[in-house]
């Protein structure tokens, strides 16, 4: 093979490259269409904005995002895997929801994983760790819009529980919240869950802030579960 026919099935050559055959991809053109789409629609169906049970077209996703349906398939792959959308027959991919047999499920799990990243925690916890908790803890308290109670909350757990070091446990916990996290919000803006949350995250902090770790994971594992509980409460009277 001659060199001007190489050089035309090689996409690129470069000194020191050889003759590697790469696709180029320039990683500062930065995240792929089905990135952005996963992480949009993501976002919609936790917060709520997509409702249980909402059909998801993938022309019609395709064509607000400017993009072939292919990154829209990748997307919805992601999300199916995550357990967020399901596949019905003759109506493709919809919002998922949940029984509240896989809530229960759901929340014993992660208070089990929580209670233990907790104890795992405490023990290498500094003052910014404590700092930064204590804020999220205050901003909690005193956020007057539900839609950012959810997030609200998760920055004040994760500033704790990534003392842990264990950012495979974290990953876990954040799949579980994300499945849940719409129905937490509808029960915290119509119950007084917010409030009961407060006090429980002023409780969890102290413990922290006293280094006794075995209180601090004790209190998380029931921060969650009566949390799991009173949403199982709420969401059957809903559902009757």
């Amino acid at each position: 093979m001659t060199e001007a026919r190489q050089s035309r099935t090689l996409p690129f050559r470069k000194p020191g490259f050889g003759h590697m055959k790469l696709d180029a991809v320039d990683v500062r053109q930065a995240a792929s269409a089905a990135d952005i789409v996963y992480e949009a629609l993501r976002k919609a169906i936790i917060e709520g904005e997509l409702a249980e049970g909402q059909n998801l077209r993938q022309d019609q996703i395709a064509q607000m995002f400017n993009t072939s349906r292919i990154p829209v398939r990748e997307a919805l792959s992601r999300l199916e895997q995550e357990g967020l959308i399901t596949t019905q027959r003759y109506k493709g991919a919809v919002v998922a929801g949940l029984s509240i047999e896989e809530i229960e499920e759901i929340f014993e799990f992660r208070a089990m994983l929580e209670a233990e990243v907790m104890r795992l925690a405490v023990p290498n916890m500094d003052r910014r760790t404590l700092d930064a908790a204590r804020a999220y803890c205050k901003e909690f308290g005193r956020e007057p819009d539900p839609a950012k109670w959810g997030e609200t909350n998760r920055r004040f757990h994760y500033s704790l529980y990534e003392a842990a070091r264990r950012p495979y446990y974290l990953q876990i916990v954040r799949g579980s919240l994300d499945r849940i996290d719409r129905y937490l919000r509808a029960q915290l803006s119509l119950t007084d869950g917010v409030q009961r949350a407060k006090r429980e995250h002023e409780a969890i902090l102290e413990a922290c802030l006293a280094g006794d770790a075995e209180l601090a994971s004790r209190l998380t594992r029931d921060h969650v579960l009566d949390a799991g509980r009173s949403l199982v409460v709420f969401l059957r009277e809903e559902r009757s």
